[in-house]
């Protein structure tokens, strides 16, 4: 079961007071919902979502209309050495975004956060999305993944954005975080069931107990080169037809 966890640490967010802006404002909630009460909501939404892909969906769509200045977001992976995977868009606009190379792509790796406040000049004419605030939802040695909110006017990201972002992504990371372990939990769940049908198969067809059908299963996957799981799922498979 692979063991990759979403996760920022808490010691990347510092303590800051949004009192000090207007909160309606900036979280574009209906009824002026203070910042702690529309992560709360925007967390609880998160978690409602089946998978991860539903997770990140959700995460592009709410980065709009939490974050002050943002009109469009993305999710990407990226890998050194590879071209970057666009995960989640709001529109093709975003998708398309996600391809071309900008420098701040490199600074991910070393910051948690970064700000770009006019793309024009840095990669030539033609940019629709000048503003960019990218956020690091995890990082290992080899793959990052980021959220991007991007705006069509420069300089639309300011300080309060990247704090609340990285509020944001927190509440983003741990809910990919736990959306993966309860589909790798379901998988592991769904994979004992299918190893015991095909036990029970093998004890029924070579006359053996439960401990000899078990090890034949072993055998054979290692024979084979093949997954336990998919070799058991070929014998029940074989066995409905």
């Amino acid at each position: 079961m692979s063991t990759e966890r979403f996760v920022v640490a808490a010691s990347d967010f510092p303590v800051y007071d949004f009192s000090a802006y207007d909160v309606s404002e900036a979280t574009r909630s209906p009824g002026g919902l203070d910042v702690a009460e529309a992560l709360t909501a925007a967390a609880r939404e998160l978690h409602e979502s089946p998978t991860p892909g539903a997770t990140l969906d959700t995460a592009v769509r709410l980065a709009v209309r939490l974050l002050p200045g943002a009109e469009h977001a993305g999710v990407c992976e990226l890998e050194h050495g590879e071209a970057r995977r666009a995960l989640a868009w709001t529109d093709d606009l975003v998708r398309d975004a996600e391809v071309p190379e900008l420098p701040h792509w490199e600074r991910l790796w070393t910051s948690p956060v970064v700000r770009v406040a006019d793309s024009v000049g840095a990669e030539g004419e033609g940019q629709e999305l000048r503003s960019v605030l990218s956020m690091r939802l995890r990082a290992d040695k080899r793959r990052l993944t980021v959220l991007t909110a991007y705006s069509r006017e420069p300089g639309a990201f300011d300080e309060t954005a990247a704090r609340l972002g990285r509020l944001f992504t927190a509440h983003v990371s741990l809910a990919l975080n736990s959306v993966t372990v309860r589909e790798q939990l379901t998988e592991a769940m769904h994979t004992r069931d299918l190893i015991g049908q095909a036990t029970g198969i093998l004890m029924e067809r070579l006359e053996i107990d439960a401990q000899a059908a078990f090890d034949s299963l072993v055998r054979a996957s290692q024979r084979e080169n093949v997954k336990l799981r998919d070799l058991a799922r070929r014998i029940v498979g074989a066995t409905e037809n």
